[in-house]
């Protein structure tokens, strides 16, 4: 439990950090983002890495990992298995449309003092007054909401999988995820705790970024209804992210809420 602990604490700490150079950054990426067929599958690694999309750093841990079916249901997580570097888990494609599949971490983020001793805390609000010891010194809370998604779709593209939940940072497409293509700005909608996120920085990155001398970032901002556009240079798997912070705390004693948002897109050639 105390791996994990850690382990969740470093993938918050990865999710809400600026975006840089050589930052680490969590994604995750399916086998295909478009299948047809009779018994469709396919298969997502997820990670947190330094190079997009390459497992060199921990993995995704596969019970944060809720996958939404066309119909708005909760679908199977299926074959999931967490090694050294990477989770590794298939999704059955059952019904037709279109698939969210969405790792989401949250909660609060304490370090305290106990007899001189600097220790750390994460969990619930609900848990905080009576998991943080009496007497702790020097109190630092803060909260973190990060997501990170993709999409795959089997056959013909649906919306129910995509409406957002409210709370957050989400993102709303515009122009359909299968539509994604080079020579094309591709709208999308962000959104904070449900309303329009204005002002905010979105940058996207191709990825084998391990193979190039610079990121090649592509960055843009949020206009006031949140919408966003993007001109992709080129196709290929591309990782997008944007993050900010706030006072709206769901506990008191947190000063600061920290909110990042990211997800793995297919573009395809013309």
């Amino acid at each position: 439990m105390m791996m994990r602990s850690l382990k969740w604490s470093a993938l918050a700490l990865a999710m809400t950090l600026p975006l840089a150079a050589h930052a680490h950054k969590m994604w995750m990426v399916p086998s295909a983002t478009n299948v047809s067929g009779a018994d469709p599958w396919v298969t997502v690694d997820a990670a947190v890495s330094n190079d997009l999309f390459y497992a060199d750093h921990m993995p995704v841990q596969t019970d944060r990992v809720v996958v939404t079916a066309p119909d708005g249901q909760t679908a199977n997580v299926e074959h999931a298995f967490t090694g050294q570097y990477r989770s590794v888990f298939d999704v059955h494609l059952t019904k037709p449309g279109t698939y969210k599949i969405a790792a989401v971490n949250g909660g609060l983020f304490a370090s305290y003092e106990v007899d001189g001793q600097k220790r750390r805390w994460r969990g619930e609000p609900a848990n905080f007054a009576k998991e943080i010891p009496v007497g702790a010194k020097n109190v630092d809370v803060s909260e973190s909401i990060s997501r990170v998604e993709t999409f795959v779709t089997n056959g013909k593209p649906s919306d129910a999988a995509l409406k957002p939940g409210g709370k957050g940072l989400e993102l709303v497409p515009v122009t359909a995820f299968t539509d994604l293509v080079t020579g094309e700005p591709a709208t999308f909608q962000l959104l904070l705790d449900g309303k329009p996120a204005a002002g905010l920085k979105v940058s996207a990155i191709a990825g084998e970024t391990r193979y190039r001398n610079a990121q090649e970032e592509i960055d843009v901002t949020t206009g006031k209804d949140g919408k966003f556009s993007l001109n992709w240079p080129h196709a290929g798997m591309y990782w997008v992210n944007a993050s900010t912070q706030d006072d709206k705390t769901s506990l008191k004693q947190a000063k600061q809420r920290r909110l990042s948002y990211s997800a793995t897109l297919e573009v395809l050639p013309q």
